[in-house]
Order: C-alpha cells, then structure tokens, then sequence
C-alpha cells in the first residue's frame, strides 16, 4: 500500500536521504549561480530532472520543475493552467 496523506509532513525514505545528505551537508550552494560552488551542482541538478523525467514518462527532462514545496508548486501548476487557457483563447 502507497499512503499519500501525510498532509504537512512527509517521511523520508532512508535511500532519499542518503542521495540528499551531501547536498545538505556539503555541497549546498545554488546550482542557479554564476559562481564556482553552486554551478558545479547545475549537472547534478540536471542528472536529477532527466532521472524524474524517466521516472514519470515526461517527453523531455525540461517538463520537470523543482520547487521548494506545496506553495509553490501550486502556484506554478495554477500558471500554467492559466498560461494554457489564456493561449487556447488568443489563437481562437
């Protein structure tokens, strides 16, 4: 059985962890950045996205978003829910 109701808090699974504690240990700059520290984690970051693409049966690594939690990731789905209409309208 999944259990997807953890509402605000959500366990972690041991493996996640490990793949996660030296980017939260270590190597936790800003893979956005210009400098040295965080654009080195940029191709990690990218080797993430094209794993969840394949993951979940995306056509290409770019339809991955990461955001920094539900907040956010609502606002994003919202946007481009809107994006979408607002472009389906405009062509009609």
């Amino acid at each position: 059985m999944i259990y997807l109701d953890h509402n605000a808090t959500t366990p972690v699974l041991p493996e996640v962890r490990e793949a996660m504690l030296p980017y939260l240990t270590e190597e936790w700059g800003n893979p956005s950045s210009s400098y040295r520290f965080g654009s080195k984690l940029k191709s990690k970051m990218e080797t993430a996205r094209e794993s969840v693409a394949d993951l979940v049966g995306a056509k290409s690594p770019r339809e991955i978003l990461f955001t920094s939690g539900g907040t956010e990731s609502n606002n994003t789905a919202l946007h481009a829910v809107i994006h979408s209409i607002t472009h389906t309208l405009a062509r009609s």
